[in-house]
């Protein structure tokens, strides 16, 4: 493939940002740099690194937000904060050793009714809250293997998916994306965004001791709506974003791919204006934002999110030394290392989250 780089929007960054980047991230690359081991095949008609290597990726910088971003969802943020979540609490018919299981469902903006789980620690108090984001494949039931202790874990699904599936909203990631595209202010990815705000609201209602203790973990479509909600939301003390979409939104509408944004970039033949509305939905340019210590785990390789727009949003925080970029090898595909890497992935998340 030809190194078409340096023709995207972004690509002339300068090298002191590209050091500073690579300085910020040294201690989470440096752990897993020996056993870099990218796809070499695969069964895509495109090539899911783009031709580019991971400095290149590290120079990555996000595009220029719009005018009127953060009043956008600072507007969307105190509507959200001032909805009532009306927790309902039931015994769940899931159980585990570590975990009481709660069903859980809540009241979001818009009167759209959340459902999910809510996990509780067997042991010890409840001294941290979690809330965990889901992919765009949606989420059957929570994750037991959260390396969490002392802490209440929320699993909610975003309206329309799973246990928040609502017609006349689609279920299927192509169909979803497209909901109310053209209305930025009735947009479903601002609805997800408002649905990860309200959680937070509803695990302080029921523990009010964990305002500020609260954080954030998603993946994918979970890391995209996490990099928007995190930085309007000072409940949330630090975030936890796994090769996140929505980044980059000119590279996200231009690059081939089977993910979500594929369902999009058909849309945007007929609708050119789409760009538009997708800039004030940039996770890159809310990244910028966010003031709370993060772990971010983009990849070299990934076929549904191109890692040009995970790397926007992980090169886009502010350097600091509590943030920290861990460098995947692939994401949405299967490869040779990735259960040496998901174990220091892992300890990274449990020591990342740990109650002080």
């Amino acid at each position: 493939m030809k190194r078409w780089f340096n023709t995207l929007p972004g690509a002339k960054a300068v090298k002191n940002r590209y050091f500073a980047i690579l300085k910020l991230v040294s201690a989470g690359f440096s752990r897993n740099m020996h056993r870099m081991s990218v796809p070499k095949t695969h069964p895509f008609d495109f090539d899911p690194t783009y031709g580019m290597q991971r400095e290149q990726l590290l120079a990555i910088t996000p595009p220029e937000a719009p005018p009127g971003f953060d009043d956008f969802w600072k507007k969307r943020y105190r509507r959200a904060l001032a909805t009532d979540p009306r927790p309902v609490l039931r015994r769940s018919k899931l159980t585990h050793p570590r975990w009481q299981v709660l069903d859980l469902s809540y009241t979001s903006t818009d009167g759209f009714r959340i459902g999910g789980w809510l996990l509780l620690p067997r042991e010890g108090q409840v001294r941290r809250g979690l809330v965990v984001g889901h992919g765009y494949g949606g989420r059957g039931e929570p994750d037991f293997d959260v390396p969490m202790e002392e802490t209440a874990v929320l699993f909610p699904c975003f309206r329309g998916l799973s246990l928040s599936a609502c017609p006349p909203i689609s279920s299927d990631p192509a169909l979803h994306v497209l909901y109310n595209i053209d209305r930025k202010d009735d947009y479903i990815i601002g609805g997800c965004v408002d649905d990860l705000w309200v959680a937070v609201s509803t695990l302080v209602s029921l523990y009010p001791w964990l305002e500020g203790k609260v954080g954030y973990s998603g993946i994918s479509f979970g890391g995209g709506i996490g990099a928007l909600a995190i930085p309007f939301d000072a409940r949330i003390d630090r975030g936890h974003l796994v090769v996140p979409t929505f980044g980059h939104r000119p590279f996200w509408l231009t690059l081939p791919t089977v993910g979500s944004a594929d369902a999009v970039q058909t849309y945007q033949k007929t609708h050119a204006h789409v760009l538009e509305t997708l800039r004030l939905f940039d996770a890159a340019c809310a990244a910028a934002r966010i003031k709370v210590p993060m772990l971010v785990a983009p990849a070299l390789f990934d076929p549904a999110v191109a890692p040009p727009c995970q790397f926007a949003v992980a090169n886009a925080l502010p350097q600091s030394k509590f943030n920290e970029i861990f460098i995947l090898d692939a994401g949405h595909f299967e490869y040779a290392d990735s259960a040496s890497q998901d174990a220091v992935h892992k300890d990274k998340v449990r020591r990342f989250f740990k109650v002080p």
